[in-house]
């Protein structure tokens, strides 16, 4: 169908990005906050934006569920519940991905000689802005939440020109440099300490329901522009 008349709407698209950004502020406390973060009263800034995420996310999964072949047969109440666990498993998962992304920056440090400062990666570098998106979006997409996954990675797709699936595995470490045209399948598997440049597309071309096709990148790799990495061929394209 491509409308929704008399209708509950599935999600809400803003509402979704409020939470993304309210979750940037928990990861990196003091660095998107309009006015400064004093850490005496951090304890209460954190649990107010957890109130906030918890109370909107879990609206929101409410709404994805609902609009799930597979939860038809669960009553209101049902699906609350099931939204509310699954909030809370989320929110459970926000050091794990604190961890990874601090793995991320220094990779970008050190991999990035016109890096001057963590802060300017955390700022300005778009390809550490998807990978912080795809790291929320990831832990969502674990734990079968529809719908709402991908509209984050699609969401920094728009902003970045970085396309990167939910679905994707990727490892510690990794890095994107300058990123516009990157395309991470989903059935992408990244081991750790990874750089990829512009323009490198992981995975099948072309897709059925049923096969299981991957590009796959082991540890310690560095993935030229402009290049492509099919299914089930590691070693297709030359380190650089």
């Amino acid at each position: 169908q491509t409308c929704r008349l008399s209708e509950d709407n599935i999600i809400n698209k803003s509402v979704l990005i409020q939470v993304l950004e309210e979750i940037r502020k928990l990861l990196f406390p003091g660095y998107f906050d309009k006015n400064r973060v004093r850490e005496e009263y951090i304890g209460y800034i954190v649990g107010d934006r957890i109130e906030f995420i918890q109370y909107n996310l879990k609206k929101q999964i409410a709404k994805a569920l609902k609009g799930c072949e597979k939860c038809n047969d669960l009553s209101y109440d049902e699906v609350m519940e099931k939204s509310e666990k699954l909030v809370y498993e989320f929110l459970s998962k926000i050091p794990s991905i604190r961890d990874y992304l601090a793995t991320d920056v220094v990779a970008a440090f050190n991999g990035d000689p016109a890096a001057y400062s963590t802060d300017e990666i955390i700022l300005c570098y778009p390809g550490f802005f998807a990978i912080t998106v795809y790291r929320v979006a990831h832990e969502l997409w674990k734990l079968k939440i529809p719908m709402i996954p991908r509209v984050l990675s699609e969401y920094a797709h728009g902003l970045t020109g970085i396309d990167i699936h939910p679905g994707a595995t990727i490892g510690k470490y990794f890095f994107i440099d300058h990123g516009t045209g990157i395309v991470i399948g989903e059935t992408t598997e990244i081991g750790e300490n990874v750089k990829i440049y512009q323009g490198v597309t992981l995975g099948a071309l072309s897709t059925r329901k049923g096969q299981q096709l991957k590009g796959t990148l082991v540890e310690k790799r560095v993935r030229c522009a402009a290049a492509t990495v099919p299914a089930e061929m590691p070693d297709a394209v030359p380190d650089a």
